[in-house]
């Protein structure tokens, strides 16, 4: 009986360390939990959750919208709409699903084949998609089922279509507990080429060992096939028959543990926790890329990624005012192929518009495109600060800035992009507005220089159950 109930209270604190922290409602409790025993160690839990955008976009030049030039965009659209479900059917094994959609604006985003803006237009009735479908099985669980004490070495293995990603914490980072409005997105640096949304297929291998933290996975990567110009050696997607990828994060966890339950990655505990966790990882992908050279020539890139971070979050000051700061710091390094350069905007309303003089026209693209990633290297930092309790204690409030440092070989230029914003929490990150302006650099599409800015402003409207 004593063993059977510190197992039930240890499954209790893993759950709690998840979804009743601070980052939540007070209110909310264990969240939307369906009990299939009566101990409670058996149970389904359902979160749902809404992030609606509404914009203000200054788009870059030669960009059309609906056919009609624009030099500014208003939109409000969904950033995601999503549906997560997950059940501990024993204290070993765990089956987790997570379905929605995403970028959903009033001109695209909708669903696949859909065309003009009529009836069935482009940027409506869009596609439910599975973003995570996988089965666990904990070899070696959090407690000892015979002792009932606390295991030292832990270890879980997986498989499906997952989010134990590689190279950075934010690579598997929560989308309901951001700091800033929105993850950088380069943090999922094959999003929507190699992989379905940041997931890939594949077995992994999660755990811990004391206050050491890991997450191993080898991946079959989805196919790409652009094709390699004949013109100066560009990398571009083309990995044929895909080779396997090796991907892994491992971190150290100085100050209160994190739950590992989940891959979720926490992006900000609003004065619930002590954490200061610094961390590493990697991707490695044989033949990712292709490029041809002048002749024609075609060769193939390894796809290698590295990156190390940090990650403070901790209450200071009078406890009573309930006061936090949050700091996030990454070093990427990543090597896509000879002047690989990825460019894509967010939810982007925008199209090029064939009748705009050239000197309009910049590398990015139309609408709210930006440099995104490439071969070379990213340093990225964000922070946030949770001001003191007002006497109501209703809303809190909380003061975010991150700013972005990209070099890339294929560009004569680094580049800053920075975002400087506020959070307000009405209850914790279950009903929370945010407010944003990012300002982004653009390059001239011929001598790769800098040429401009342009910027964006943005307000989120979330709601997590």
């Amino acid at each position: 009986m004593k063993k059977t109930s510190l197992l039930i209270a240890s499954i209790a604190a893993v759950m709690g360390a998840f979804t009743a922290k601070a980052q939540n409602s007070e209110h909310y409790g264990s969240g939307l939990k369906l009990g299939l025993n009566q101990q409670g160690d058996k149970y389904v839990r359902f979160i749902v959750w809404n992030q609606i955008w509404a914009r203000w976009i200054d788009n870059n030049g030669g960009t059309m919208v609906n056919g009609s030039p624009s030099n500014s965009t208003m939109d409000i659209g969904a950033r995601r709409l999503r549906m997560l479900a997950y059940a501990q059917i024993s204290p070993r094994y765990l089956i987790l699903t997570h379905f929605g959609i995403n970028n959903q604006t009033f001109v695209n985003g909708g669903g696949s084949g859909s065309t003009g803006t009529g009836g069935y237009g482009q940027g409506k009735k869009p596609q439910l998609f599975f973003h995570d479908a996988y089965n666990e099985y904990a070899v070696v669980p959090n407690i000892n089922p015979l002792s009932g004490k606390a295991n030292k070495f832990t270890l879980s293995i997986g498989a499906g279509l997952h989010y134990w990603n590689g190279v950075s914490r934010l690579s598997s980072a929560s989308t309901l507990t951001f700091l800033m409005i929105d993850a950088p997105v380069f943090n999922w640096p094959l999003i929507e080429n190699a992989d379905q949304f940041a997931r890939q297929y594949g077995i992994y291998a999660k755990g811990a060992y004391k206050k050491f933290h890991y997450q191993v996975s080898i991946d079959k990567p989805f196919a790409t096939n652009v094709k390699p110009t004949d013109s100066a050696s560009i990398a571009v997607d083309n990995s044929g028959d895909a080779a396997g990828a090796l991907s892994g994060y491992f971190d150290y966890h100085f100050f209160d543990q994190e739950s590992n339950l989940l891959p979720f990655r926490v992006g900000t505990y609003l004065g619930g926790k002590k954490v200061f966790n610094i961390g590493a990882g990697f991707y490695h992908q044989a033949r990712g890329t292709r490029s041809s050279n002048a002749v024609g020539i075609t060769q193939t890139h390894d796809i290698n990624l590295f990156a190390g971070d940090v990650f403070l979050d901790m209450p200071i000051g009078n406890k009573k005012k309930n006061m936090a700061i949050t700091a996030y710091g990454v070093y990427y390094n990543f090597d896509f192929g000879t002047n690989y350069l990825r460019a894509t905007g967010i939810m982007n309303p925008g199209t090029a518009d064939p009748t705009a003089p050239a000197a309009d026209k910049v590398l990015e693209g139309p609408g709210n495109a930006r440099v995104l990633l490439g071969t070379g290297s990213i340093t990225y930092v964000q922070a946030g600060f949770l001001l003191p309790k007002f006497k109501n204690n209703k809303v809190r409030i909380q003061p975010i800035a991150a700013i972005a440092y990209k070099q890339f070989d294929a560009l004569k230029a680094a580049g800053s992009f920075w975002d400087a914003g506020c959070n307000f929490y009405i209850d914790a990150h279950n009903a929370k507005i945010t407010a944003q302006y990012s300002s982004r650099p653009l390059y001239n599409a011929v001598t790769k220089e800098l040429k401009d800015r342009k910027g964006e402003m943005q307000i989120q409207f979330q709601v997590a159950l």
